[in-house]
């Protein structure tokens, strides 16, 4: 009999406990062994709840039950979650976890503990909600070298742009609507201003490198200041503008970033619409591989918290992959600065007189300059220096 403590009872919470019960023979069969969720921690009571006999207050009750070998933590944010996490590792008890602050900023260090002390601490449900990509990325692409990665790794944000883009709703308009219908909470700034898309990048650019970045040293980038002209001028010339999580090993090094871009058409994130998300692995030996799927929401994200407390139960007759990762340095990453990529100028008025090959195109009384080549960070903002007072936006190019 395996015992489950679950951290959490909020809308993660309750949807593994949902998983876990509904789908128990299943699970079971699968194993060849038995389990069950022995405590749930929440601050809160559940007394209509099937589950509320099993609610504790304590964090200590499951910390010194030596009977409880796996832990899922869902309370979100930093703190205690970081520290129960660590306090159960440190008990050598195994922690899934769907919470990708913890994930991004203490990574390093809980994989280490994980490791030192013959536990595991596993997070899929931390990046893409349901949708598997952290386990194919250690597994399943571990004989390739990630080259680079491009998601659209926030549900909230997807939708507020697929509604400007098809429905003519202001960013304002969007953001209410997401809002009424639980999409985003009532504080969005997480979502809207690219937090929580940083956090998600800095945890797939470690699996592609090694190598964990700080989120809050990343450049980020929100979708507060795009504009309905902007996603008019973006359809009329064949694309679509998303917020896109972005990392790339280049000869340089690690780039990590997150920003509003310009997607074209032939690119398959640029179909991806509403709540759903979608992450683009490019490797070296096979190629562009797609994952797509809901990205948050209750059962989805439980779905694979449940899948990581599963792997974690069938490898306890086998020496799993462990995480090794390091602290990035400033030496791991690319100079900001000199990271390349093509670029759209959405400017008001003449073209300026400067060096940079390109075409222009026009559209309802914008235009977009698109060089023919792709300009680095440094030559991007010598560009929007030319432009004055008649540059309206610079997007970068998927």
């Amino acid at each position: 009999m395996v015992n489950i403590a679950l951290l959490g009872f909020g809308v993660v919470g309750s949807g593994a406990a949902e998983v876990l019960t509904e789908n128990k023979s299943l699970i079971e069969k699968r194993l060849g062994c038995e389990y069950k969720i022995k405590y749930i921690l929440d601050l809160r009571d559940f007394p209509d709840s099937p589950f509320g006999d099993l609610i504790v207050h304590d964090f200590n009750t499951i910390l010194n039950d030596p009977e409880v070998s796996v832990v899922a933590e869902m309370m979100g944010g930093s703190h205690p979650a970081y520290d129960f996490t660590k306090a159960c590792l440190l008990a050598k008890k195994s922690v899934v976890t769907s919470n990708k602050e913890v994930v991004s900023t203490f990574g390093v260090e809980l994989c280490r503990l994980a490791k030192e002390n013959g536990v595991r601490y596993l997070f899929e449900a931390s990046v893409g909600g349901g949708i598997p990509i952290i386990r194919p990325l250690i597994n399943d692409l571990s004989s390739n070298c990630v080259n680079k990665i491009s998601g659209i790794l926030n549900g909230t944000t997807n939708y507020i742009l697929t509604s400007m883009r098809d429905n003519g709703a202001t960013f304002e308009d969007a953001l209410k609507k997401a809002q009424q219908l639980g999409y985003a909470e009532a504080n969005p700034s997480a979502d809207v201003d690219g937090i929580d898309a940083a956090r998600k990048i800095v945890i797939l650019a470690a699996l592609a490198s090694g190598k964990l970045i700080d989120p809050k040293t990343i450049h980020t980038e929100g979708i507060t200041k795009i504009t309905l002209e902007e996603t008019k001028i973006a359809q009329s010339l064949g694309y679509t503008i998303k917020l896109i999580g972005y990392t790339e090993l280049t000869p340089s090094g690690l780039v990590a970033l997150v920003s509003p871009r310009m997607v074209p058409a032939s690119n398959p994130l640029c179909r991806i619409d509403d709540v759903f998300n979608g992450v683009l692995v490019d490797a070296n030996m096979v190629g562009e591989v797609m994952f797509y799927g809901p990205g948050a929401g209750k059962l989805p994200t439980a779905s694979a918290v449940v899948a990581d407390i599963i792997d974690i139960i069938s490898s306890q007759s086998y020496a799993p992959k462990t995480i090794d990762w390091t602290q990035a340095t400033e030496s791991d990453q690319c100079d900001f600065e000199e990271y390349s990529c093509n670029r759209m100028f959405i400017f008001r008025g003449d073209l300026p007189e400067f060096e940079y090959a390109g075409r222009v195109e026009e559209c309802d009384g914008l235009n977009a300059f698109i060089p023919s080549n792709s300009i680095s960070e440094k030559d991007a903002s010598a560009i929007a220096d030319k432009f004055g007072a008649s540059l309206v936006s610079v997007y970068r190019i998927l």
